[in-house]
């Protein structure tokens, strides 16, 4: 995915990016910062006990230092004062964590869901564009950090900023002059911060960006096993990898050594502060101008407040990678669905399935593939598309289901165009079954069940009957219950086009669409799957993309659409008769299909070549008019 120029900073986006998701965490956000300010009093209360001790002490011993001698009642009020102080602050700071942990949490499990259901209204076209790895590691990986940084990194740095500021009101009051030497430290460590923060955030950038590159060279690795391994490609993929990894490696070194640059610089103005109040302090007390538990109170807020700043030269480093990723969450989010429900949708009502295309155009990254296509597909017709790869067959029955909409002309649906129709309610009266039958992870019953979620078992199994499917599901190990592989790699092909023909026939949708549901197969799965289509598509509309003779013979109707045009369009029995064409396209099919048959029941003469193999790449013959 392209990155936008950015015209805002990284964490200014991030958090208006998660703005939304943390308003309903008020209540929770608020007693944090209660808890959070309770405990950053009770840290600036926290010294004053061994002030007044070692004054107390030295009053004891004749030193005017307006504090009444040490008793022993006194002493222990004062150690009982810090053991509850201490004790208070520790709860504070627990009840602050979990109160922000819990609302991160919440914050990211709602952000996620937010950018999940946003990336699944995106079109099919960005989809193929942009690679799944890197859109999963920013729905995951990215907000997990954003999350993680938001309770380790961003609660720590608030409360820091809040000591830091009471501590140095503090300080003034106790001593103006020495209290110099602090501003005088925090005005140098902002002017170191203020660069490093920037170079960090881009450094981080390209380490997610790397990362995501990185994720998206291992998936497609292990997506195309069976290739890898088929043609011995191991050592190609694995040097990508290893390339990839290095890129991820140098880019994530560079983020980690600004960052601790800029901590170990943020080291040395610490000790240079501390150093100085060291003297200057000890200077004071010689002078009188405080006692000397002023000066012990004085330079624990010093180290206190000296902590802060490292804190914030590391936190620096966590925030400027968490907007990184919450920027790379943001460009996501920023990417407008092609194609959304108009705002006042027309009710479809029952749907007989009717199909009007009417003058219709459509474009793919500014290439025109259909040019004003017309088509009348009557309610419970079959009609087989065929044609030469590439001539615009799947973008047709597309257009059905939105997946894209056409750049001029347009669909209808028993006479309603299809973008005045509710996308979800128009996509409910379909049913698709590509050329890939994808299933989940799951097991065959809940596959099915995808068709229609509130089926029952009894359902579920009367569809695998009405399909053809129930005998082979039940002698499965598990029948029903048999978890399949992901995507359903587990099961053959054909196997897999007739679960996902269960699923679809459980649907119950009024049009169905075949794209290519039986190229692959051996004759006798893709018979076996027809059939099982037969039953499916029975008194319902049927649009069957296809290579494949025997599919375009079943079929009430045939339309051969070539270089985006119709060019052919009628019942196959007149096409026969009619089209030179079309019969020899239907020759050449009935003679790969023969071929076929013939190889699967035992060797053949092939001539050498490896394609007549049953199992090798189907060889189609296209017979242009």
């Amino acid at each position: 995915m392209s990155e936008p120029q950015l015209t805002r900073s990284a964490l200014a986006r991030t958090l208006r990016l998660v703005a939304p998701n943390l308003r309903p965490q008020a209540g929770l956000v608020a007693g944090g910062t209660l808890a959070l300010l309770a405990e950053v009093a009770f840290r600036v209360a926290e010294p004053w006990p061994m002030k007044i001790v070692i004054d107390s002490v030295l009053s004891s011993l004749g030193a005017e230092t307006g504090y009444a001698p040490a008793s022993l009642v006194r002493l222990v009020g004062l150690g009982a004062a810090l053991i509850a102080i201490v004790a208070l602050r520790a709860l504070c700071n627990y009840l602050a964590t979990v109160s922000f942990a819990l609302a991160g949490s919440r914050t990211a499990i709602a952000l996620r869901r937010r950018a999940f259901h946003h990336v699944q209204t995106l079109s099919q076209q960005f989809h193929s564009r942009n690679r799944s790895a890197d859109t999963v590691q920013r729905l995951v990986s990215d907000v997990a950090r954003m999350q993680d940084v938001a309770v380790t990194a961003g609660l720590p740095l608030a409360a820091n900023v809040l000591t830091l500021t009471v501590m140095l009101g503090v300080m003034v009051w106790l001593d103006p002059l020495l209290s110099l030497v602090v501003v005088a430290a925090i005005g140098l460590f902002f002017l170191a911060s203020s660069g490093s923060s920037k170079k960090i955030t881009s450094a981080a950038r390209r380490t997610r960006k790397s990362e995501g590159q990185l994720a998206n060279t291992a998936q497609e690795a292990l997506s195309t096993i069976k290739v890898v391994q088929a043609y011995g490609l191991e050592p190609i993929v694995e040097d990508r990898f290893v390339n990839a990894n290095q890129t991820s490696l140098h880019a994530g070194v560079r983020s980690l050594r600004l960052a601790a640059r800029l901590e170990r610089t943020t080291d040395v103005i610490v000790g240079l502060a501390s150093a100085v109040v060291l003297v200057g302090g000890g200077l004071r007390v010689l002078a009188g101008a405080m006692t000397p538990g002023d000066l012990v109170l004085f330079n624990t807020y010093l180290r206190t407040t000296m902590k802060p700043l490292r804190d914030m030269a590391k936190y620096t480093g966590r925030i400027a990678r968490a907007a990184a990723s919450g920027e790379r969450v943001a460009n996501l989010m920023e990417v407008q669905p092609d194609i959304v429900s108009p705002a006042d949708p027309v009710p479809l009502g029952r749907v007989r399935g009717a199909l009007d295309f009417e003058d219709v155009t459509t474009e793919y990254d500014g290439n025109e593939i259909l040019h004003g296509v017309n088509l009348a597909i009557t309610a419970g017709e079959h009609v087989a598309i065929i044609g030469p790869s590439g001539s615009g067959k799947s973008t047709l029955t597309s257009l059905v289901v939105r997946s894209l909409d056409p750049v001029a002309g347009r669909v209808r649906l028993d006479g309603h165009d299809l973008k005045d129709l509710d996308l979800t309610e128009l996509r409910a009266q379909v049913s698709v079954l590509h050329q890939e039958a994808v299933l989940f992870a799951d097991t065959i019953r809940e596959n099915i069940r995808m068709g229609r979620p509130e089926a029952t078992d009894a359902e579920v199994e009367a569809a695998a009957v009405a399909a053809g499917a129930h005998e082979f599901i039940a002698s499965l190990p598990d029948g029903y219950d048999t978890v399949v592989g992901e995507r359903g790699g587990t099961l053959s092909g054909g196997q897999r086009q007739r679960v996902a023909i269960v699923r679809a026939l459980l649907r119950a949708a009024p049009v169905v669409i075949l794209d290519e549901a039986t190229t692959g197969l051996d004759p006798a799965s893709s018979t076996a799957v027809l059939d099982a289509v037969d039953r499916l598509s029975r008194g319902r509309t049927l649009l069957a993309v296809t290579h494949e003779t025997e599919v375009a013979m079943r079929a009430d109707r045939v339309v051969w659409i070539e270089n985006g045009r119709v060019q052919l369009d009628g019942p196959p029995q007149r096409l026969l008769a009619e089209s030179p064409a079309f019969r020899a396209w239907a020759a050449a099919g009935a003679a790969q299909r023969e071929l076929l048959t013939t190889a699967k029941r035992g060797p053949v003469p092939t001539n050498g070549r490896a394609d007549d193999a049953p199992d090798g790449a189907s060889r189609r013959t296209h017979v242009h008019q």
